[in-house]
């Protein structure tokens, strides 16, 4: 009998752990018609206690797998990775190198998660390093952002892989021939460090669907699908963007609240505040796919709520049932056989 989809949940990761992960893998089964499985891994007391209170204990889709340690938001990666051996994120990659489930979830440490993923998990053929992609809202639409921070000296061709990479995770995500464009201080092409001119030349050359350069505002004015840049560049734009949204919240809160007036109008304007606040609320987007590996491990955001992290469990989800590292590993050997057609 064939097992159902499974998926691993770092049941002790994050700022917050068991509380929010137990309420998500319950979200999770109660919305879906698949036939899934959830393995909780962390300490057997401490899930224990949160299933009682969820009223979860005994559910048949969530199964829990013991781990004495657990890494922290702070540890160092080779620490985690050479101490922490029997920590819950450990045990959850380990569950899907062993075939006991087609993925993993975690909101912990992002240095630890990706060294360790790595490490237990390999990358695929053609792939020197794995990058952090997620999906972000545009005026249209959404568009995939890779990498967010785990590169921070990437070379042309790595650009090149990433390129590639989130050229599948769009395509998995409905979109045909999805456009890619790379991040740059300007669409000029004489604009740009050496590096980023050279993943020009070699995406230029390629099967994929290469627009050109984009500045920053056109990762959210719906220019193109997938967005490449190196890590550092990345990471400092990702959350220059959460920054900005604060930002505006903040100022719309502080003036509907200024006089008798202004409140009045904030009462007015509640219906179309509160589905700005939807189009643009971070916990849709919450789940970053760790892509090169050869298999599936999503990174919650460490602060997630049930309703994040659920929704990095969805992606995890997404992942398995498109096969996405088998896709991508097409695609590098058609890429590396029309490159060497030439």
């Amino acid at each position: 009998m064939t097992r159902p989809l499974t998926i691993a949940l770092d049941g002790m990761g994050g700022d917050i752990g068991p509380e929010v992960v137990v309420p998500a893998a319950l979200r999770v089964l109660n919305t879906t018609d698949l036939p899934l499985r959830l393995i909780l891994v962390g300490q057997d007391d401490i899930l224990s206690t949160q299933l009682t209170r969820f009223k979860a204990k005994g559910h048949p889709g969530i199964m829990v797998r013991h781990a004495s340690q657990l890494v922290s938001m702070a540890e160092s990666p080779a620490q985690a990775l050479r101490v922490k051996k029997d920590s819950s994120m450990r045990v959850a990659i380990n569950l899907v190198k062993q075939g006991e489930a087609d993925a993993c979830v975690s909101a912990g440490n992002t240095g630890a998660l990706m060294a360790t993923s790595r490490f237990v998990l390999k990358t695929l053929s053609g792939i020197d390093r794995p990058a952090i992609c997620t999906t972000l809202p545009t005026v249209r639409g959404h568009t995939r952002v890779l990498d967010l921070g785990a590169n921070v000296d990437s070379k042309a061709e790595h650009l090149l892989q990433f390129a590639v990479m989130g050229s599948v995770l769009a395509e998995v995500n409905g979109i045909e021939h999805p456009r890619v464009g790379l991040l740059n201080i300007g669409e000029e092409d004489i604009k740009g460090n050496e590096q980023v001119r050279d993943a020009a030349r070699l995406l230029a050359g390629s099967t994929l669907n290469y627009i050109g350069f984009i500045e920053g505002d056109g990762i959210y004015l719906d220019d193109v699908d997938v967005v490449v840049c190196d890590g550092f560049v990345g990471n400092i734009a990702l959350k220059s963007s959460e920054g900005v949204a604060k930002l505006v919240r903040h100022y719309l809160t502080r003036e509907f609240k200024r006089n008798p007036l202004t409140r009045l109008a904030g009462l007015i304007a509640l219906p179309v505040l509160r589905a700005f606040s939807r189009r643009i609320d971070p916990r849709r987007y919450n789940g970053a796919s760790l892509l090169g590996l050869q298999s599936i491990v999503v990174k919650s955001h460490g602060g997630a709520d049930a309703l994040a992290f659920a929704n990095a469990i969805q992606v995890a989800i997404l992942e398995v049932k498109q096969a996405v590292p088998q896709r991508i590993d097409a695609h590098l050997a058609a890429l590396h056989a029309a490159r060497h057609a030439l």
